[in-house]
């Protein structure tokens, strides 16, 4: 099985967030590099992810193009991210990136009949 490359993007990157993106592969002198996005866990508070530099994808990868940015995104993480926007964000510490995903709905439902996360019955 190889990579998937795909013309309608899966998971969209403002051009402000691409442009933060590219500034941290050039830096690390890795412009050429994709980016992979993945949903690195999951909580009551919804879905983790995480971002690294990747120079080629995986067998059964998609990757695809946004605003110049080459994307790689695992088939597990996209049934899960299908539809979400990237986007960065300014904060007093510098900002950072916000990933809204329409398939997260809400926390877990243990949460409310048990009294809270990690808490025992």
């Amino acid at each position: 099985m190889t990579a998937q490359a795909i013309v309608d993007a899966p998971v969209t990157f403002s051009e402000r967030a691409v442009a933060e993106i590219q500034a941290v592969l050039e830096r690390e002198e890795r412009a050429g590099d994709a980016l992979r996005i993945f949903v690195a866990g999951a909580s009551c508070s919804g879905l983790q992810y995480g971002m690294g530099i990747e120079t080629s994808p995986d067998d059964g990868d998609t990757e695809y193009m946004q605003h110049g940015l080459r994307v790689i995104i695992d088939s597990q993480s996209l049934q899960y991210m299908q539809g979400a926007s990237v986007e960065f964000v300014e904060s007093p510490n510098g900002g950072g990136f916000r990933i809204d995903n329409p398939n997260v709905t809400g926390g877990c439902s243990s949460c409310a009949s048990s009294g809270g996360c990690g808490s025992a019955e």
